[in-house]
């Protein structure tokens, strides 16, 4: 997995997800630099393909058989970016590639929801561009909230109950599913909690990118703790 040099979740909760498969799986990761989540020239300059294809060299040095960008910039930056940075990596390493973005987009889909309450922690701009591309790539967003937060480090720093918080906020009742985008956001430490309180499913990026990868290497065990999608329902 490749992952934001800022991040501090995507490793230890990634790995606690995967912790029960024991052996029958290893996980690795690499990074790219990104301290700063806007729209500007600086901030989308972080996550040019260019140093996406090197850190997916790097993981392929080690002979992967899934590489993932463990990140959600597609998310705000449209799908066509994370298609190409898919299909250039692919072409690179001959092994199958995904983003979170994407993973969620078929989360969503395997779960059959095709509405549902967007939560982020990021700056309105970027929280709209989101929302934006999710209902271009059909999914309709029926709630919404957001925290303002652009310090990447700091979106690590939110507190559970403020997650949870957040996701109740857009559980409406039209919401099909409850989506939480960042992956440096501990959402799916919360996700059983919140799908407990709410009676809906909790499409987390973090986590649906661990499922994604999972079944991508052929791995369809269940997993408890994390959520329906991981537990088996998708």
């Amino acid at each position: 997995m490749i992952t934001p040099s800022s991040n501090t979740v995507v490793e230890p909760l990634t790995a606690r997800i995967f912790a029960p498969l024991g052996d029958e799986v290893s996980l690795h990761f690499t990074r790219i630099r990104v301290t700063r989540i806007a729209l500007d020239e600086e901030s989308l300059a972080q996550f040019e393909e260019a140093r996406m294809r090197e850190a997916a060299a790097l993981l392929a040095d080690a002979g992967m058989d899934v590489i993932a960008w463990n990140g959600t910039s597609g998310s705000w930056q449209g799908l066509a970016a994370d298609e190409a940075l898919v299909a250039r990596v692919q072409a690179d390493t001959g092994v199958p590639v995904t983003t979170s973005t994407l993973d969620v987009l078929e989360a969503c889909r395997t779960l059959g929801v095709t509405s549902c309450g967007l939560a982020t922690p990021y700056l309105a701009e970027i929280h709209d561009a989101i929302a934006r591309t999710y209902a271009a790539a059909g999914l309709r967003i029926a709630a919404s909230a957001h925290l303002g937060v652009t310090v990447n480090r700091e979106f690590a720093e939110i507190p559970r109950a403020r997650i949870a918080a957040l996701l109740r906020k857009v559980a409406v009742p039209d919401a099909g599913a409850l989506v939480s985008v960042c992956t440096n956001l501990a959402a799916a430490a919360v996700i059983d909690e919140v799908e407990r309180g709410t009676g809906r499913p909790v499409v987390d990026s973090l986590a649906a990118t661990a499922w994604r990868t999972l079944r991508l290497a052929g791995v369809r065990t269940p997993v408890p703790g994390f959520g329906r999608l991981l537990a088996g329902d998708g």
